[in-house]
């Protein structure tokens, strides 16, 4: 019996030992917070679904929009470009539209802040979202962390499931702290929320980087066009539809 109690004794104390050792070697699975400069080491490479259920845009109305490409001015490149999309998005899905830079605003803060979200979430919107296109004037600064702030906390407030924003920009942010930086600390605590950007004539490199950590972080695409075939080829592939779908809208006369 006493021979029994001894090894007993020596099993449960080689079993602490072993459960002490590794518990210091446990690989610790906290979440790994990667800086702006080397964000392209976590992405995911994660194909989103293509049956999404509600869609927001947020369009660039930033001063540079007015700016042309081959004698066309990019505003008229992106509202073009929509038309022919827009009502070949499916009509269970819900769209809705936020812009930005559309105010030019007398202050710094002003001019910060100038994002609003024009038409809210809901199905069969196109004719809205593209009225809201084209009495929009392109005037003021690029406040693109500010906008998915708000989009975030408040367009999607009430809304439940996946979110997927495709934001349209010909510039990165000049207002706030970098989206790259917003998103990597988004992400800590969400995974609902997928952020596909087209950068469109964007040729700055520190602008590029910002914008495609911005997609990445979020498991989202990140796309460049720099001609108006080029921004419909990446609409298609952001929304996830065939170009030969067909469908139809009515640009406004007044327009």
């Amino acid at each position: 019996m006493k021979t029994k109690i001894i090894i007993s004794s020596i099993i449960l104390s080689f079993c602490i030992l072993l459960f002490s050792q590794n518990a210091k070697t446990e690989p610790n699975y906290s979440y790994k917070i990667y800086t702006p400069q080397n964000f392209s080491e976590v992405s995911k490479n994660v194909e989103k679904s293509q049956k999404d259920s509600q869609i927001l845009f947020i369009v660039d109305f930033s001063n540079s929009m007015n700016d042309s490409i081959m004698g066309v001015p990019k505003l008229d490149m992106a509202r073009n470009t929509l038309a022919e999309i827009l009502p070949k998005i499916p009509p269970n899905v819900k769209t809705g539209l936020r812009v930005y830079g559309h105010k030019a605003g007398f202050t710094y803060y002003q001019g910060c802040q100038a994002s609003s979200l024009t038409v809210p979430l809901g199905y069969d919107n196109y004719q809205s979202i593209l009225g809201s296109l084209y009495a929009t004037r392109a005037v003021g600064w690029t406040p693109i962390t500010y906008s998915l702030k708000q989009a975030i906390n408040n367009d999607f407030a009430s809304v439940k499931g996946k979110k997927h924003i495709i934001l349209l920009t010909d510039g990165g942010e000049n207002c706030d702290e970098s989206p790259c930086t917003y998103v990597i600390n988004l992400m800590k605590t969400r995974d609902d929320v997928t952020i596909d950007v087209i950068a469109f004539d964007v040729h700055d490199i520190e602008a590029n980087n910002q914008l495609k950590c911005t997609a990445l972080m979020t498991s989202g695409k990140f796309l460049n066009a720099n001609s108006q075939e080029d921004l419909a080829n990446s609409l298609f592939e952001t929304i996830g539809i065939n170009k030969d779908v067909k469908g139809s809208i009515k640009i406004p006369s007044e327009y």
